[in-house]
């Protein structure tokens, strides 16, 4: 696997290999310590940064570092176990009518013919070569950290361009709250359906057959994507549906946790994910052009989902026109499971997460070659087909993070259920220890009741002590109202994690 020609095995001019005993030990000395300082700022960066995310709550952000870290790990541990066995491995001989099949290089070929070459490896007989170099499996550790390297940068640039596109929709929430929009969306109002803002924005003559709406959907993905109409209307169906009439929660701030939640499955590698880089590593046989054929899939697969996101929320407005020509205040879309392929909103982020990673090792393979081989290389022999992966592969993250990954995380939030992050880290730590505290309370009512009166471990409710309690526990004693924390919370929501069932649930348990 060589572009330049076949690089001089023993690394000197003059043919003998400097081992660490003709090695000065001031080179020896300075290559560690540099190499022990830079591990040492990135291992610190990291954990600053762990400390940081854990000091404000950024559980999720904090769980895909998590998931980076244990990327980098594995990776890690790949370039270092082809450190050790280089020299098992290259001792492994195939004989040369083998080794001439499926090579990346045409010149490769003449190169294995060549006997002089055949004599390079000589623990091999004749006939015979090496299964792999000891300076191809050097080469490769070296990929293994260019994908690392790449792989972070994507995921970086991914989470940064799809907040600076989220952040306008901050604006768009605190509007919400102002007094012209309620006014303007008074629930006593009766408008027809298609002179809404939405319907308008939606229904039109294009969208008569599937055809025609999943082509307006194409070229809408690519301008004001999310509209400000979209956003609020996809926000008065979420919060109607799962939140009563709640107008005053923040729909933006819960996108944005949601949006985190994503991403920690983003930044991981699954083994499927290995299993494609192998498969495309077999497949990159001289004049197959692989890569360049690749280098169009994620394309294809970031504007098939943009515009399936697209054609989502415009099927919404379709069914709202279906179902009542007038309405009553603001469009109510029905978030529904239905409305997503296979009925599971979870499956489109499953193929952006391929399609990002795709794109990544299109770009990580790029860098690696032109690092190790030169731009003059085999690998690229046409221009032409350089610059056309490379724009591909730019469109496809500057797509991805920008358009298709704010789109969907708000037209997902359609689905029949919510995540889990609409309980803020703060929210959830308050109902837990309110949780806690009733408990205890109704513990030492109980003791008080039954109990000595002079026994000191009687709990006196009423004792200055507890008289500076929070309100939520002073509410939920005396007058059976549900804490102000509550209010957001929907009676039938469920939350795995923290076994919290909904209010009634909760108040039930206290009463057993």
């Amino acid at each position: 696997m060589t572009g330049k020609g076949e690089t001089n095995h023993s690394g000197d001019v003059g043919g003998a290999v400097r081992s660490l005993q003709e090695t000065p030990t001031w080179a020896l000395a300075t290559v560690c310590f540099v190499f022990i300082a830079v591990s040492i700022v990135i291992e610190r960066f990291i954990h600053l940064l762990s400390t940081r995310l854990r000091k404000n709550r950024k559980t999720s952000l904090l769980e895909a570092v998590e998931n980076l870290k244990s990327v980098l790990m594995v990776l890690g541990f790949m370039s270092l176990m082809i450190n050790v066995i280089e020299v098992e491995v290259s001792k492994i001989c195939i004989p040369i009518k083998y080794a001439n099949r499926m090579l990346p290089c045409h010149e490769t070929q003449k190169l294995l013919d060549d006997d002089d070459h055949n004599n390079f490896f000589h623990h091999c007989s004749k006939g015979k070569t090496s299964l792999i170099s000891q300076e191809g499996l050097t080469q490769l550790s070296f990929f293994f950290f260019v994908l690392a390297c790449m792989h972070i940068l994507f995921n970086l640039a991914t989470l940064l361009l799809g907040m600076a596109k989220m952040r306008k929709w901050k604006s768009w929430e605190k509007e919400t709250q102002t007094v012209d929009h309620l006014a303007a969306n008074d629930p006593n109002r009766f408008r027809i359906t298609r002179e809404t803002t939405f319907a308008r924005r939606h229904l039109s003559s294009w969208s008569e057959t599937s055809i025609q709406l999943w082509i307006k959907c194409f070229f809408r993905q690519f301008y004001n994507s999310v509209a400000k109409v979209d956003y609020l209307t996809l926000r008065h169906g979420f919060i109607h549906t799962h939140l009563s009439a709640n107008n005053s929660f923040n729909f933006q701030k819960y996108i944005q946790r949601s949006l985190h939640e994503d991403f920690k499955t983003v930044v991981g590698i699954s083994p499927l994910m290995w299993l494609i880089v192998v498969i495309f590593m077999l497949l990159d046989v001289h004049g197959w052009r692989v890569y360049f054929w690749m280098s169009f899939l994620p394309l294809i697969m970031v504007l098939v989902i943009g515009t399936k996101l697209e054609v989502i929320v415009a099927n919404m407005a379709v069914n709202i026109k279906d179902s009542n020509s007038v309405i009553r205040g603001s469009p109510l879309v029905e978030p529904n499971d239905k409305h997503f392929w296979f009925c599971t909103p979870r499956f489109l982020l499953t193929v952006l997460h391929y399609t990002l990673f795709l794109n990544t090792f299109e770009i990580a393979f790029f860098v690696w070659i032109t690092w190790k081989f030169g731009i003059n290389s085999c690998y690229h022999e046409q221009r032409v087909v350089v610059v056309t992966r490379l724009v591909l592969a730019v469109t496809v993250q500057v797509l991805s993070s920008y358009i298709t990954l704010p789109l969907y995380a708000i037209v997902t939030q359609m689905g029949s259920s919510y995540k889990r992050a609409i309980l803020e880290e703060d929210t959830a730590n308050v109902l837990r220890r309110w949780h806690g505290r009733v408990r205890n309370e109704r513990k030492g009512n109980q003791m008080s009741v039954t109990g000595n009166n002079g026994d000191k471990n009687v709990v006196d409710i009423d004792s200055p002590e507890n008289q500076n309690q929070p309100e939520v526990v002073y509410d939920f004693r005396f007058s059976g109202r549900q804490p102000p924390i509550l209010q957001e919370i929907p009676r039938q929501m469920k939350l795995k994690g923290d076994r919290i069932e909904g209010e009634e649930e909760v108040v039930g348990s206290e009463k057993n």
